[in-house]
């Protein structure tokens, strides 16, 4: 079962939650020190102040004009007064005249509205460059030119490569799982983010990329050219057990995904299902969209899901239940089932038409919106918080299963996936 315990992409609304080194100089004497500390503050203040300036700017050409009202009554003034431009002139002049090396001014603005973002203490809310918002939609998409490689935050401030998808250039051209990704056409990835990495890997199909690669027991780094073409990420995973027992795994929501599972889902009622197990284990989200669409193929008729902002406007998300499951179900969860994979098992567990099974999950129930800028940049902002059918709010709590397993990684190492186990054992029973 591919990238079943993995953990952690997001469209204009999002329903995801995020997967999850050195300055030195010499000194003759106390002067340098303490230059060095006054271009260090510098430095910080007018990453914060500068990208204030910046960003909230674009942020009112794009938002919703009951935001843009509220945010010129409040803060604009203060922060586009002259007294601050003329502060950034002075740190931006200190910046040119006694850092330690040149700065590459693109790096040093895109920093400024990171720093924005960051000032919001939300993780979920983010900057995206315009080579990253493409990366990012063509990830929400679940097509895009590229290798057909998973990746995950690594050690050592490079990311790692956590799976290899079949049939596609990366398991052609011998990519492994544990691999670290130390270089993209000759560039050094320490430090870079998964999305940044990503867009360099990405382009043109038929085009080719150099990784550089950290593999161990190899005695030194391995150069691989892969070839980019079409990758259709695969986001659903059936099977059919014995007794007419059907499994579809979720590994995330993309705009593929519904469509996935639609073709699995009909698969196995052509086959005889007399139960369903539906896999969310270690799903991290996606599309609000493919979470009610599928949704919509077994829920009743009712709420899928609400979302509320912080001005109490309401937004319904609802099904007409004229394809609610007709047999016994079986929802399975851990930790890392996150945000719209909640949102699922949620409404299976307020409308009592499947049994939960596994852990509780993650506990993400904020909702992000993609903003486009006109400079072709974006930013990923919380907007709002999402509620269950019952008005569940489950952020920071999750959902709860009704028969708690914990996953056990011995036995997983061994060939048996005790949860899994759990989770036959309970749907044979409902399907008695």
């Amino acid at each position: 079962m591919q990238n079943q315990m993995n953990n952690e992409a997001n469209n204009q609304v999002n329903f995801q939650a995020n997967s999850p080194m050195n300055n030195q100089g010499s000194s003759s004497g106390s002067t340098k020190y303490y230059i060095l500390g006054v271009v260090t503050g510098i430095l910080a203040t007018l990453a914060l102040t500068f990208a204030v300036v910046c960003a909230v700017n674009f942020f009112q050409i794009f938002a919703p004009a009951k935001m843009r009202g509220t945010a010129q009554a409040g803060n604009t003034s203060s922060i586009t007064d002259s007294g601050v431009r003329k502060k950034l002139e002075i740190l931006e002049d200190t910046i040119g005249e006694l850092f330690w090396k040149d700065v590459d001014e693109a790096d040093l603005e895109n920093g400024l509205y990171r720093g924005l973002l960051g000032s919001l203490d939300d993780p979920y809310s983010v900057y995206y460059t315009n080579e990253e918002l493409i990366a990012l939609q063509q990830q929400t998409e679940g097509i895009y030119y590229g290798i057909g490689a998973y990746i995950q935050d690594g050690e050592s401030g490079y990311v790692q490569i956590s799976g290899v998808i079949k049939n596609t250039p990366a398991e052609e051209s011998g990519l492994m799982q544990g691999d670290y990704i130390y270089k993209v056409n000759g560039e050094d990835m320490q430090g870079k983010d998964k999305t940044y990495v990503v867009s360099k890997i990405k382009g043109e199909e038929h085009t080719t990329v150099t990784l550089t690669l950290i593999r161990e027991g190899a005695s030194e780094p391995l150069d691989v050219d892969v070839e980019r073409r079409k990758i259709e990420s695969p986001t659903v995973e059936y099977e059919m057990y014995d007794n007419g027992m059907a499994y579809i795994q979720i590994t995330e929501f993309d705009l593929v995904t519904s469509g996935q599972f639609e073709n699995a889902y009909n698969q196995a009622k052509a086959e005889g299902m007399k139960g369903l197990i539906i896999d969310l284990r270690s799903n991290p989200g996606g599309n609000l969209s493919t979470v009610c669409d599928i949704a919509r193929m077994i829920l009743p008729k009712g709420l899928i899901v609400y979302t509320e902002d912080k001005y109490g406007k309401r937004e319904e998300y609802t099904c007409k239940g004229d394809n609610k499951i007709d047999v016994p179900l079986v929802v399975l969860t851990n930790g890392y089932s996150a945000s719209a994979s909640e949102i699922l098992a949620g409404a299976v567990k307020d409308y009592n038409i499947g049994t939960l099974v596994g852990t509780t999950t993650f506990g993400k129930g904020i909702v992000q919106k993609v903003i486009n800028l006109s400079d072709g940049s974006a930013i990923k902002l919380t907007v709002s918080s999402y509620f269950t059918p019952n008005g569940n709010n489950i952020h920071g709590i999750g959902v709860e299963p009704d028969v708690e397993v914990a996953f056990d990684a011995e036995l997983y190492k061994n060939g048996t996936d005790n949860q899994l186990e759990k989770a036959k054992e309970v749907l044979a029973e409902l399907m008695q």
